[in-house]
């Protein structure tokens, strides 16, 4: 019986040993094929570019092909929840928006097929995509405080478009019209080309919209822009204010972000041995001054500090989507 529990304690005692060499081992191995990034857009949009300026970059630090993958579709929901369903080994990942990722878990509700608090892995924050707010360039505004003025002053008056219902840019309108205390009218596209080209013909007096996408309207002077909705001005326009620069709205930020998942259930190894490589990929000056071009900031963080970032973020998500009470079919 004492040779019996001495053998139990020997194996007990073993088990983690065990399980650490398994996990160095997987971590050893990891990656001996190739890996695919899956972009729930478009070729040729924000997330695909920063993909594969992503997987440029990754191809010669693992030493293996990273493939871009576009599954557009369902505002994103179709390529996430193609990564959800996929083996969780850490070969197949998703760049992910806020909206797959966070905030259209509070829009769409049970509508959803998957949930990604629980089916997606983060494995690190990649880029900080602030919008930028412009208007068309007879509105006779110059900076926030003369846009919340105007506001004010002409009730109901005010349009704002977006690319469609509960995404960022919509939070963004409903987030300025319940800190300034003024009521616009929200007009959404499908889509992100006519929300831009009705602010330039002035059908639409203002937008939300990324930097990459507005560049070109605002050299040719076809928009205004009025402020960035980061908490602070950006190194790709340092000349265009925050929101938060106006006092009264000094709490304002949202912003849009793109981030690196895997499947739930994807060992914990190859997350952080993910984490690390993309993490040393996102801090490369040339990557990141490439990022800088798309209209972001660069932003790498530990799977643990991202964890955490969405959960924060998707407090204030869930806040304006029931405060405005967005729903979407």
């Amino acid at each position: 019986m004492l040779n019996f529990r001495c053998m139990l304690l020997r194996c007990a005692l073993s088990i983690p040993a065990v399980l650490g060499y398994i996990n160095n081992a997987i971590a050893q191995e990891f990656p001996n094929k190739a890996i695919t990034i899956i972009v729930p857009f478009s070729a040729g949009g924000g997330v695909d570019t920063i993909a594969r300026l992503l997987a440029e970059n990754l191809r010669g630090s693992l030493k293996q092909n990273v493939i871009v993958d576009n599954k557009a579709g369902g505002s994103g929901m179709i390529g996430a929840g193609a990564v959800v369903k996929a083996t969780p080994d850490g070969y197949t990942l998703l760049l992910g928006s806020s909206g797959e990722t966070a905030i259209n878990a509070f829009v769409y509700k049970n509508k959803m097929q998957y949930n990604p608090a629980k089916d997606l892995a983060p494995i690190t924050l990649v880029t900080r995509i602030p919008n930028v707010l412009v208007v068309n360039p007879a509105l006779p505004v110059k900076n926030v405080e003369e846009l919340v003025a105007y506001g004010k002053k002409n009730p109901g008056k005010l349009s704002y478009s977006t690319s469609g219902v509960g995404n960022l840019q919509h939070l963004n309108g409903e987030l300025l019209e319940e800190m300034a205390g003024i009521h616009m009218v929200h007009i959404p596209y499908k889509g992100a080309a006519g929300q831009l080209v009705d602010v330039v013909s002035g059908n639409v007096d203002m937008t939300f919209v990324s930097y990459a996408g507005a560049r070109a309207f605002i050299a040719d002077g076809k928009v205004k822009p009025i402020a960035v909705t980061s908490a602070k001005r950006n190194s790709f326009a340092p000349e265009i204010p925050a929101i938060a620069e106006y006092k009264p709205l000094a709490k304002y930020q949202l912003e849009n972000w793109f981030g690196l998942f895997a499947p739930a259930g994807t060992p914990e190894v190859v997350i952080q041995k993910l984490n690390a490589v993309v993490t040393q990929a996102i801090k490369d000056p040339e990557l990141s001054r490439r990022m800088q071009d798309q209209g972001g900031e660069a932003s790498p963080m530990s799977a643990q500090q991202f964890r955490d970032f969405i959960k924060n973020e998707s407090v204030q998500f869930q806040r304006i989507v029931e405060m405005a009470n967005i729903t979407a079919d």
